[in-house]
């Protein structure tokens, strides 16, 4: 596989497993140049060996339907079902360095005569790759059955009968376990300490030259110890500053276990929140890219592409 390919290793196979929905959330999210040790060692096997330039259209399809990654330009991709507004250009480009650079845990069987115990008679999705100009002939990855107790999938290509193992490793998750500690649960109580409403609250750490530390991380003692510092007389701004930075640096956390290392983006209620957008910028050293939709709809558009996808199922 190429070197100047940084992205993780079969990430595109979480993405053809996804409806178009959920692909929209998950194509917000960044590349990352790290790959998982499994896939990226000297051992991997290379399934395709296309350069990204060369694919024209990277067509999806699987039980929720069937969409296509369209070439609009240079370095320039879009999907005709998701709205520009939920729209992340360079995440369609690593999804078609993925599909064109895709390696392989490791081969199962070379020349496979049983292909129906790997799951092939009915794919869990299939990934057709077009090309500009002729430059190749259309392939298409066949996505098998699940491997038991990895998260990895049986892989083989329409051109042989050799059956690959793929590791999924692009869609990663981490969850905060301080109780309510940085939901907007939390923010709702520091904005009533500070007797402000919620808007003027996001935006009063904008204007801190300092930061006071908050160091509690239940909601009930930071409360608490906010009550204290403004009694104290501390500027009020430089204390909000202290509590949108304790939070980022929670986050700072889970970032760094979901893979978080180009840019990221928020979604729910916090996602209004100015003063943390700063914060996390500042402490991840990451872009915070802003969606043009309302971010706390992302979590209802989820849901909703959840229930539609297991009422299908169920048909």
């Amino acid at each position: 596989m190429k070197k100047n390919t940084k992205i993780i290793l079969g990430s595109v196979i979480g993405l053809a497993v996804l409806g178009a929905a959920t692909l929209a959330l998950v194509l917000t999210q960044p590349k990352d140049d790290t790959a998982d040790s499994d896939t990226s060692s000297d051992t991997s096997v290379s399934i395709t060996d296309y350069e990204t330039d060369d694919i024209s259209t990277l067509t999806v399809t699987n039980e929720s339907g069937e969409y296509t990654i369209n070439r609009l330009g240079k370095e320039k991709w879009g999907i005709d079902s998701i709205p520009e507004a939920l729209a992340n250009s360079s995440s369609y480009s690593n999804a078609m360095s993925s599909a064109g650079g895709m390696s392989a845990k490791q081969v199962v069987e070379e020349n496979a005569t049983d292909l129906v115990k790997y799951g092939f008679d009915k794919p869990t999705a299939t990934i057709k790759m077009t090309f500009k100009d002729n430059k190749a002939d259309d392939v298409t990855c066949l996505v098998g059955i699940k491997y038991e107790g990895e998260n990895s999938w049986y892989v083989k290509t329409d051109k042989s009968n050799t059956v690959y193992l793929v590791s999924n490793s692009g869609v990663s998750f981490a969850m905060n376990d301080k109780c309510s500690a940085g939901t907007g649960r939390f923010f709702e109580a520091m904005a009533r300490s500070f007797e402000m409403s919620l808007p003027e609250f996001s935006k009063l750490a904008l204007t801190a030259k300092n930061v006071i530390p908050i160091t509690a991380q239940c909601t009930v003692f930071a409360e608490s110890e906010v009550i204290t510092l403004v009694g104290e007389g501390k500027p009020m701004d430089e204390i909000a500053a202290g509590i949108q930075m304790a939070v980022a640096k929670r986050c700072f956390v889970m970032a760094k276990k979901a893979g978080a290392t180009d840019s990221i983006t928020l979604t729910g209620g916090c996602a209004k929140n100015d003063g943390l957008k700063e914060a996390i910028e500042h402490v991840l050293k990451l872009k915070v890219v802003n969606l043009k939709t309302d971010p706390q709809l992302m979590g209802a558009l989820g849901a909703a592409e959840y229930a539609r996808q297991k009422g299908m199922a169920k048909k």
